[in-house]
């Protein structure tokens, strides 16, 4: 059965054990964290097994398991050698903190979107990738990219470009990208043969989150979906504190993460 989780990011004014415990408290029993405010990247990879062991102390605490591990590095595309080096470096050495955590698997962004002349971007990309699924492989984690806007893939086209060069790698399908894009349905389904994980949050045509009313994802468009493609995997609600970005608008993630979480269970 599909199960549900919650992410960190919808609570990144908060501390980790802030966030944890306000998740576990709406009733999630499975959770996505993302690098960013309540997790210090640079941190975790020079501690692993120190900052790892904190966090399984508090989803012990919380009664929660680790659904995905979501590590913004997308500097893989850029032109700066070094800054790519530096992406590469850093994933490596948490490789150990994710693996102690017991995540099922590593969510990355494909790349920042880069100028259109620079025809090198996407093979920078894939090169990097490619290093990034072969060492997950060698901890037996899942690699997945995310399509989203601002990236170097944001559409399905796109993201199917870069699997498609990349063996191994998956995708995880943020349902609200597709829809602030206004990509047909039927261009999402093709994503999902390669899909590991999901994120959702209500959106509209050039609006990445909306209130629950004024959304325009189908839920049970999606559910059917995912069904039929004997998907397996968690669900993760997704809210975001990023107003205005893409037409973002404010909510209050713990009312808004509530509603879509009981409206998914309907559906399910």
């Amino acid at each position: 059965m599909i199960e549900f989780s919650c992410h960190t990011w919808a609570f990144n004014d908060l501390t980790l054990p802030e966030a944890l415990g306000t998740i576990a408290r709406m009733g999630f029993r499975y959770v996505d964290i993302g690098s960013g405010p309540n997790l210090n990247a640079p941190r975790a990879a020079t501690n692993p097994r120190k900052v790892a062991a904190e966090i399984v102390d508090d989803l012990e605490t919380f009664n929660l398991k680790i659904s995905d591990i979501y590590l913004m590095l997308p500097r893989i595309s850029v032109a700066d050698e070094d800054a790519r080096r530096k992406e590469l470096d850093l994933y490596k050495a948490l490789l150990p903190f994710v693996k102690i955590l017991g995540a099922p698997g590593i969510t990355l962004s494909p790349g920042l979107a880069q100028p259109p002349d620079d025809l090198e971007a996407h093979d920078r990309a894939v090169d990097a990738l490619r290093q990034m699924v072969r060492a997950g492989k060698e901890e037996n984690l899942r690699v997945s990219i995310e399509p989203h806007l601002d990236s170097l893939a944001h559409t399905p086209e796109q993201v199917l470009k870069i699997i498609k060069d990349v063996p191994g790698l998956e995708i995880t399908v943020d349902w609200a990208h597709m829809i602030c894009q206004d990509i047909p349905h039927t261009e999402i389904l093709t994503l999902l043969p390669h899909t590991r994980h999901i994120q959702i949050r209500q959106a509209a045509k050039k609006q990445l989150q909306t209130v629950f009313e004024k959304g325009r994802v189908d839920l049970k468009q999606v559910m059917d979906a995912l069904k039929n493609a004997n998907y397996s995997g968690v669900i993760c609600v997704e809210y975001m504190n990023m107003a205005g970005w893409h037409g973002m608008v404010a909510v209050d993630a713990v009312s808004e993460s509530a509603r879509m979480r009981d409206a998914l269970r309907n559906v399910r």
